[in-house]
């Protein structure tokens, strides 16, 4: 993993140190109080999915395809704020049904911005440092939240210390830490708003996506180029990097959509 996350994920070594850190402690202990939660943030486009799903596929045989892997998205599972009660119902029913089942299993959050304030919390009870809960022990589960909420805040603070003539990867989570608080757990819209999750400090690991810049969307090219298994041409590179916006207007200094763009944008070009 260490060594995928090195070769494979473009421009975040935050990134990396944090979730090798989390995944390399939590293993390592044979005994855990409690599980692993994480929280992963950023703008679109600069890897979050890509790495919970890099750090599943080394946990997990078969992937995000493995029946111990479960992966909720508000959209899809929680669409209708009238019966956020009997999501919350279901929600624990599903997670107790499950970790009975293997305490070594994982939950991903996808999109934790569009989830309705208050249904994570029914979570609460597997998060915590507890022996038992509901009759199974669960203290070796993984659970991964995923969320664009403080990506702004991350890619101004960013911006800010550029300006200041810090290179991005001079960064720390000391820097990063307080915008993304605000960003994500003040805020009303947010899927962890007032959430006991927060104010119990369940979350182990909050992990920033900073935004990326022309380099980095150069080398996401290359990657997928290969990937595809096409020429890599230096010119298509370029005229791929080139193509996707950049912010802000005067500098044109990180990429709008990170890299997500990219493997649909490389048809143009070729």
């Amino acid at each position: 993993l260490e060594f995928d996350l090195a070769v494979n994920l473009v421009g975040q070594p935050l990134v990396r140190q944090e979730v090798m850190k989390g995944v390399k402690g939590f293993l390592e202990n044979q005994n855990p109080v409690k599980p692993l939660v994480m929280s992963f943030h950023g703008s679109t486009g600069t890897g979050k999915t890509y790495v919970s799903s890099m750090v599943i596929r080394y946990l997990f045989q078969g992937g995000l395809q493995s029946p111990y892997v479960h992966h909720f998205s508000p959209i899809v599972h929680f669409p209708h704020a009238e019966q956020i009660e009997q999501y919350k119902e279901s929600l624990k029913r599903w997670i107790q049904g499950n970790l009975t089942n293997c305490g070594r299993s994982a939950f991903l959050f996808d999109e934790m911005d569009k989830m309705h304030p208050g249904l994570i919390d029914v979570i609460i009870p597997f998060l915590g440092p507890s022996w038992v809960v509901y009759g199974s022990n669960y203290r070796k589960a993984i659970f991964i939240f995923i969320s664009n909420a403080g990506g702004e805040q991350i890619n101004e603070v960013t911006l800010a210390l550029w300006r200041a003539r810090k290179d991005r990867e001079e960064i720390s989570l000391q820097d990063l830490e307080p915008a993304i608080s605000k960003a994500v757990f003040e805020n009303p819209q947010s899927g962890f708003w007032k959430s006991g999750i927060i104010n119990e400090h369940l979350i182990d690991f909050v992990v920033p996506f900073l935004p990326l810049k022309h380099h980095h969307v150069k080398q996401c090219v290359v990657s997928e180029l290969i990937q595809q298994g096409l020429e890599v041409r230096p010119g298509v590179v370029q005229e791929v990097a080139k193509s996707i916006p950049y912010f802000p207007e005067e500098e044109k200094l990180f990429s709008s959509t990170g890299c997500k763009t990219v493997a649909s944008r490389i048809s143009f070009f070729l």
